[in-house]
């Protein structure tokens, strides 16, 4: 090994420690400068003036938004030609899902899937190519509608940031160019298998990269629908959306179960400027009510009717090994 790619080695781990704490920090500080000036009388008072339109609609979009993501490990049953039904593998996606949002994503997102499936008779390699397969197409739709977002209606910052609409546009080109290649691989490279760990993960075609795509494009539009009518209207749409991905990227980086705090924290930073804060929180308050608790709440149902059904499907296998 050469001398230059020891030294890289040596230094690159606390160089990625620290960037990483450095995150964590500014997070910190935003969080504990915001809520020492929050009036929280004023933000129940918000809540508790929104109209009850604006909470219909929210919920209308939340539940489509759900309904569209548990169809997403669908994409993963035609991949690996496993049989669980449809009705179970999108139960199982919205009871993942709704835990994911709530408690993280290695709870949520990873360990409820690898319970659930397995219990339900799937393999492990099966249970990684479909939830790699999901996580895959969440985050496809990400890059374009950030890179739409970015690129074409960059937000409006506020006076004392530093960073111009024109760093926005370059980012969003950045983003919309990987999501391309993408796209390009699956047309040029189908059916070829990218070894990952051990796994491996099989390249879909471009019509299956399109439904990707067009599904979690979709979803997160819903999503930033959701708050947008919370808002009700006081900002353009485009903008909340723009708002919306950066904070779901910063929750990812947190590792913050339900980026709590964090959500509120970029909202804050961003749309003070145009929407009093009170109602700001009061907004996304509301939102995980509708988004994050109300889902969890059903989703913890479904998890032990899941588990009724599975110990009832293993039951007879088990008679029959005696």
């Amino acid at each position: 090994m050469s001398t230059l790619a020891l030294s890289r080695h040596s230094w690159w781990p606390w160089a990625r420690r620290a960037a990483v704490w450095g995150f964590f920090a500014l997070i910190a500080w935003l969080l504990v400068r915001q809520a020492l000036v929050i009036d929280w009388e004023d933000v129940l008072d918000a809540i508790r003036a929104l109209p009850a339109v604006s909470l219909l609609a929210g919920g209308a979009l939340a539940a489509c938004s759900f309904a569209l993501y548990s169809t997403y490990d669908l994409l993963g049953r035609h991949i690996t030609r496993h049989r669980l039904g449809t009705g179970t593998v999108m139960g199982v996606t919205f009871i993942s899902y709704a835990f994911n949002l709530n408690l993280g994503s290695l709870v949520g997102g990873v360990a409820f899937r690898y319970r659930l499936y397995s219990r339900l008779g799937l393999s492990n390699d099966t249970i990684t190519r479909v939830l790699g397969f999901s996580m895959l197409t969440n985050w496809l739709g990400y890059l374009v509608v950030a890179g739409a977002a970015f690129c074409f209606w960059p937000m409006t910052l506020p006076p004392e940031w530093k960073i111009g609409s024109e760093g926005l546009r370059v980012l969003g080109a950045t983003l919309l160019v990987v999501a391309l290649a993408y796209l390009v691989m699956c047309a040029l490279a189908r059916g070829h298998v990218w070894r990952v760990r051990g796994f491996g993960l099989k390249v879909p075609g471009f019509g299956m990269a399109l439904l990707q795509l067009a599904m979690s494009c979709a979803n997160w539009s819903l999503i930033g629908g959701v708050i947008w009518f919370l808002l009700q209207g006081q900002v353009a749409y485009a903008q909340v959306l723009a708002v919306l991905l950066v904070a779901a990227v910063a929750g990812v980086l947190t590792h913050v179960p339900a980026g709590l705090g964090v959500l509120e924290a970029v909202f804050v930073a961003l749309l003070s400027h145009e929407v009093p804060q009170a109602q700001l929180l009061g907004a996304l308050l509301a939102y995980r009510g509708l988004y994050y608790l109300l889902p969890l709440a059903v989703a913890a149902l479904g998890y032990l009717l899941t588990e009724a059904r599975a110990r009832r499907l293993r039951a007879p296998a088990l008679r029959g090994g005696r």
